[in-house]
């Protein structure tokens, strides 16, 4: 396998968490002639058995499940086996960046997953059809990753990058229909972006210890949804994979369930349909895109045309949501819960009453049934977000292989009318505090619990 310099120049997104603009279009020198297949895997699995006899010689480290720290200095991991390291180490061995700075994000999130994938296969996790998880499948996986995300995300393809509408719907690779999206994606026209997702980020998730509560309440949305009425999901948000926390968890529960879960639309801010790295992810997923209000105000000549976008969007989901049978997925906090850095303890951000009575009216006016649920999630550990919010690009993105959880409170009854909504925004918030308690209880993650 060989990497053109300008490929692996934009792959620094690999090591950026924020999806603030992580591929550096300045600094990428990519054409749309250059990608082609370049990324292909076979020589890297070629050369693992030359590589394994000298890996323990330059031995990377393998991350701590769930330790919490969100530690990623080499001597808070364990050595990779040799054939995750030979894997590695191939990888790595092929970058040739112009600039020596890129490198050390990039081989950090590459080490982060194959680490993670090397403590999966340790534990004897398999994959769903039962196959052991392996050091080539943690190569393909994140090959194939960045070269979508050069493609789509950098615009590296004949057609560009990927334009979100405000509105999109998931590309499910037979399902495409319209001529302009079938040209878009020329010969990955057959590829599901979902189950790519899932693939992806699946053999992190320690799913024989995850825990799964509210399994009467998933089932109680999901007929609702099926009787044409509407389900807003009201969820804290730790990490940014949670889209693949919900798909595989409801998997989890059952198959209908897992069916309900690929349905779900997600309220995506900006940074998920920009991050050329994030790009692939979101194409998987039915998305409402929207600007938040700190990125609105954040430049005053750009704010009319993206108030403009989120009206659009808005009307959109309305449009669904009279339609009947929408499920939404919101974090009304605006963002990913963080860890107190004194305490270690990772408290839900608080959710923000003008996004829920929002969501509140669009369901009134729509004039469809809309039933709204707490959704507690606990994935922090899976991709431990900075401890900071950081305005720009550089961020470590970490993987970790860990237990997940996620709990589906009981509705949110019609509380506090027009003169006290608050009530109503409390008591789902309360909700998920709640439930999120209860899985760090059953999980064993207690000093979590703020």
């Amino acid at each position: 396998m060989k990497f053109s310099t300008s490929i692996l120049t934009v792959a620094l997104v690999l090591g950026a968490s924020s999806p603030t603009y992580a591929f550096s279009t300045q600094q990428s020198t990519l054409t749309r002639n250059n990608i082609g297949r370049s990324l292909s895997l076979g020589p890297l699995a070629s050369s693992t058995e030359d590589k394994v006899e000298s890996a323990a010689t330059s031995p990377s480290t393998a991350a701590t499940p769930a330790n919490g720290l969100n530690d990623t200095a080499p001597g808070s991991r364990t050595p990779l086996t040799p054939e995750f390291q030979a894997v590695r180490d191939a990888a790595v061995g092929q970058l040739k960046l112009p600039n020596p700075a890129l490198e050390k994000p990039l081989v950090h999130f590459m080490d982060e997953y194959f680490a993670s994938l090397c403590t999966a296969a340790a534990a004897g996790a398999k994959n769903p059809d039962g196959s052991e998880i392996t050091a080539q499948q943690a190569g393909k996986m994140m090959m194939t990753t960045l070269s979508y995300g050069v493609k789509y995300g950098l615009g590296a393809g004949p057609s560009g990058k990927f334009i979100f509408d405000v509105r999109h719907t998931a590309i499910r690779g037979g399902e495409v229909e319209e001529d302009s999206l079938k040209a878009m994606l020329g010969d990955d026209v057959d590829v599901d972006f979902y189950a790519a997702g899932c693939d992806f980020f699946r053999p992190s998730m320690d799913l024989e210890n995850s825990l799964v509560l509210g399994e009467d309440n998933m089932k109680q949305a999901l007929e609702q949804i099926n009787n044409g009425e509407n389900v807003v999901f009201l969820a804290n948000h730790q990490s940014e994979a949670d889209p693949q926390v919900v798909s595989c968890l409801f998997e989890k529960v059952s198959e209908d369930c897992g069916d309900f879960a690929s349905r779900v639309t997600y309220v995506a801010g900006h940074k998920v349909t920009t991050d050329p790295l994030a790009v692939p992810f979101s194409m998987g997923r039915n998305l409402l895109c929207i600007h938040s209000k700190k990125h609105i105000d954040a430049d005053p000549d750009t704010k009319p045309a993206k108030s403009k976008q989120n009206m659009s969007a808005m009307s959109s989901m309305l449009g669904g949501l009279k339609a009947g049978g929408m499920a939404i997925w919101v974090a009304p906090s605006g963002g990913r819960d963080r860890r107190d850095v004194e305490s270690g303890k990772i408290p839900i951000a608080p959710f923000d009453q003008k996004t829920v009575d929002m969501f509140r009216l669009m369901g009134n006016k729509s004039k469809t049934p809309t039933h709204f649920y707490p959704m507690s999630m606990v994935s922090y550990d899976l991709c431990p977000p900075p401890d900071f919010v950081e305005a720009g690009v550089g961020e470590q993105r970490n993987v970790r292989y860990t237990p997940i959880g996620i709990c589906i409170g009981d509705e949110v009854p019609n509380v506090g009318g027009a003169e006290k909504r608050h009530l109503f925004t409390d008591k789902a918030e309360e909700e998920c505090m709640e439930g999120y308690t209860e899985l760090l209880k059953g999980m064993g993650m207690e000093s979590y619990i703020p």
